[in-house]
């Protein structure tokens, strides 16, 4: 099912409220470029390289600045519509909403984290949630780690928290990652017992993929540094994969890619 003309219409608002802001803000050619000399400094090193591309080297900075702009956007923009496709919302547990856990719960995550660190297991869902979702009822709470979630999904039996990431993470960031979607999910399941409780990390896109919507999950983990030491394939979501299932239909990617065309034509005339 294809996507339905008030989630179209809502899309599109994102898209042109992105565009109409980048748009002010793209930098015209010969107009004055922002100091910066260490840029310019060291992007002397590769003018050789650059020549080809017959570009001056202020104007590639400002680009490049703004392209920085453009993704950060893009970011909010991702979020924003996987709200409009799945009817969830942010939702902060920080300061005073921060949640509980169970020391045992605590412990349990921060040897998790060990063991896949140093190797000692391999990401396996079903084995850390045995884990954190064990705990003697006498056992003390305490504060979990502060988290965000992106989308937050409430249903009936299940809560879906999606975190999601617009651009490579940093060498190191895969286990502060998984450390608070361990605390996610093990706060989460304390104070909704009942439910099912799933935390995801996605991508909007898959940038080692020739298609646009496509994806290779194995060789986005290569691609990815040290993400395979932490998450299982099963708790990640990329590309046409991840908008699937926020609307719950087949083909939303291409359907999303679609709109951002025509609302960026309609911009441009």
């Amino acid at each position: 099912m294809p996507l339905t003309q008030d989630q179209q219409n809502r899309i599109g608002e994102v898209v042109k409220d992105i565009l109409l802001r980048r748009i002010d803000n793209f930098p015209e050619t010969g107009a004055q470029i922002r100091n910066a000399p260490f840029h310019r400094a060291f992007l002397e090193c590769f003018r050789e390289r650059l020549e080809p591309l017959n570009i001056e080297i202020p104007y590639l900075i400002a680009i490049a600045s703004w392209l920085h702009g453009l993704n950060t956007s893009l970011g909010t923009g991702f979020e924003n519509i996987s709200h409009i496709l799945s009817g969830g919302y942010k939702r902060k547990f920080t300061g005073v909403y921060t949640l509980k856990v169970k020391e045992t719960q605590k412990s349990q995550v921060e040897n998790i984290i060990l063991d896949l660190k140093s190797g000692a297991h391999l990401p396996d869902l079903n084995r850390e949630n045995g884990l954190i979702f064990n705990y003697p009822d006498t056992d003390q709470e305490i504060n979990s780690l502060p988290f965000t979630v992106d989308t937050y999904i409430e249903r009936e039996n299940e809560i879906v928290a999606i975190e999601l990431k617009s651009v490579r993470p940093n060498s190191g960031e895969g286990r502060g990652e998984k450390q608070k979607i361990l605390y996610g999910r093990a706060a989460l399941k304390l104070q909704n017992p009942d439910k099912d409780v799933r935390f995801f990390i996605g991508f909007p896109f898959d940038p080692t993929s020739e298609e646009p919507t496509g994806y290779d999950k194995e060789r986005f983990f290569d691609y990815l540094i040290e993400f395979k030491k932490f998450f299982a394939p099963e708790e990640v979501l990329i590309a046409g994969e991840l908008w699937d299932f926020l609307s719950g239909n087949q083909g939303t990617m291409s359907d999303i890619l679609d709109v951002i065309t025509e609302t960026a034509s309609q911009v441009r005339s």
